[in-house]
C-alpha cells in the first residue's frame, strides 16, 4: 500500500509542474485605425478613379486566385484590417507582380498603414504597367498627388495633378 500512496504524488507533481508552466493565450493584436488624413487620402484617390469617364477602360482578365484574394483583401480593408489586407494583397502579387490593379490596391492598404513611400512606389508602377488611361491611371496619379501633398510638395502635388486630368480619353463628339 505504501507504493501506491507514494506513486499518486509522485504522478501529481510532474501535472502541477506542467499547469504552472501553461502561459495565456496572447490576445490577438487589434487593428490599428489609420489616420484620418489617410482615410481621407484613399476616399480622394477611389474618388478620381470614380470620377474618370474615360472612353476607354480597359479590364484584362483576371485570375480567378486572384480575384479571390483581391476580393478578400477588400473583405479585411473594410473591417479594418489593414495588414490582412496588405498580406492577401503581397500573395497575389506574388503569383501576378505585373497586375497594376492589384498594384494600386496594395498601394491604397499601404496610405492606410501610413507607409507613403511604398505608396508611391507602388502607384508608380502600376501606372506603368497599366493602360495609362481611364480611371486606374487616374487612382495612381491621384494616389501620387495625394502623397505630395502630405508631404508639402506642392510643386510635384500640382504636377501629379495635371497627370489625373491627362488620365481621362474624351469621346469622339458626334453632332
Amino acid at each position: 500500500m505504501p507504493y501506491r500512496t507514494l506513486r499518486l504524488p509522485s504522478l501529481l507533481v510532474p501535472v502541477l509542474l506542467l499547469a504552472a508552466c501553461a502561459q495565456p493565450t496572447p490576445e490577438p493584436p487589434k487593428p490599428t485605425p489609420p489616420d484620418k488624413s489617410n482615410v481621407a487620402m484613399v476616399s480622394e484617390i477611389r474618388a478620381a478613379g470614380a470620377r474618370d469617364k474615360s472612353v476607354i477602360n480597359v479590364h484584362p482578365l483576371i485570375d480567378p486566385g486572384i480575384a479571390a484574394l483581391q476580393d478578400a483583401a477588400k473583405q479585411d480593408e473594410r473591417n479594418g484590417n489593414y495588414q490582412a489586407a496588405a498580406a492577401k494583397l503581397d500573395m497575389a502579387l506574388k503569383r501576378n507582380p505585373d497586375a497594376p490593379d492589384v498594384l494600386q490596391d496594395r498601394a491604397e492598404v499601404a496610405i492606410y498603414m501610413g507607409d507613403f513611400q511604398l505608396a508611391e512606389k507602388l502607384a508608380h508602377q502600376s501606372w506603368t504597367l497599366g493602360s495609362k488611361q481611364g480611371p486606374l491611371c487616374a487612382r495612381n496619379w491621384q494616389t501620387i498627388a495625394e502623397i505630395r501633398m502630405h508631404a508639402n510638395d506642392e510643386a510635384g502635388a500640382a504636377s501629379a495633378s495635371k497627370w489625373v486630368g491627362q488620365c481621362r480619353e474624351p469621346g469622339i463628339q458626334r453632332f
